[in-house]
């Protein structure tokens, strides 16, 4: 057999092993039913269907033309990776608001086109939904500001 679409190969392995992962990860908690759930039984019904998924999209590279594989991006994968964990670093210090614009201004550095308006934009949509449904609708006890500013 040949793989005659190596984008698909890759995806549909990515996918396999996410799924295989999140039920490696679930298999030391109580499963449940599924009238009462347990702990585990989200993340291996998940992992499962992640895992299908995987198959058949894997399946398709061995039997229809595709796409070849790139080259691996690395400035947009590292700029993506460090504005997630620049935003765990920040949101104590500086809180929600502030850790969020660091996410998305770097992150968006990792993009082909960066827009500032664009990116602005993106922000503050974000942030706003982020603290009307994690702040006041759920609750979560983020620092909106840094500590020096207040609550």
């Amino acid at each position: 057999m040949k793989v005659t679409g190596s984008k698909d190969f890759w995806a549909g392995l990515m996918f396999i092993a996410f799924g295989l992962g999140f039920i490696v990860v679930a298999r030391d908690y109580a499963m449940g039913s599924a009238v009462r759930m347990g702990p585990a039984y989200f993340p291996t019904v998940l992992g499962g269907l992640l895992a299908a998924l995987g198959l058949v999209i894997g399946g398709r590279a061995f039997v229809a033309a595709g796409e070849r594989l790139g080259h691996f991006a690395l400035r947009p994968t590292a700029l993506v990776l460090l504005s997630v964990v620049l935003f765990a670093l920040a949101l104590r210090p500086i809180g929600l608001v502030g850790a969020t614009l660091i996410l998305i201004f770097v992150g968006a550095l990792g993009g082909a086109e960066f827009e500032w308006r664009e990116v602005a934009l993106i922000y503050l949509v974000l942030i706003g939904f982020s603290v009307a449904a994690f702040y006041y609708g759920l609750g979560l006890p983020f620092q909106l500001w840094p500590a020096f500013v207040g609550r």
